[in-house]
């Protein structure tokens, strides 16, 4: 019963972490964690995933606000957006069948990742 508190904790912990140093990208962290070390079917990891991220979020975005680092004139427009594009993207989930959404998924991480490292 430890154990599992500490993997999950911990999970949440790495999953905090990323978020907050890079602004986003805690659920790019979470959906493996949760499959890998905690064992979760694909949609409900990507499931779980959103849920974990709503308050990491949050209060990533209090500290940035509070620090002068977030651009207001952005904020309501693209929390309009991203609450259609999460209800949309939350109805088709249960659509999709799994290697659909784990190839969406690695494609994602993939585009991320090459747009990281290019200038």
């Amino acid at each position: 019963m430890a154990n599992k508190f500490f993997k999950r904790a911990s999970a949440g912990l790495l999953t905090g972490a990323v978020n907050g140093l890079f602004g986003g990208g805690g659920g790019m962290v979470a959906v493996p964690l949760l499959k890998g070390m905690l064992g979760y079917p694909d949609k409900q990891a990507h499931a779980t995933a959103i849920f974990i991220i709503a308050p990491v979020c949050a209060a990533s975005a209090v500290v940035y606000i509070i620090n002068g680092y977030a651009a207001l004139d952005v904020i309501i427009p693209a929390a309009v957006g991203s609450v259609a594009g999460g209800l949309a993207g939350a109805y088709f989930l249960n659509k999709c069948p799994k290697t659909f959404i784990n190839y969406i998924f690695i494609a994602l991480m993939f585009i991320a990742g090459i747009r990281m490292i290019l200038p």
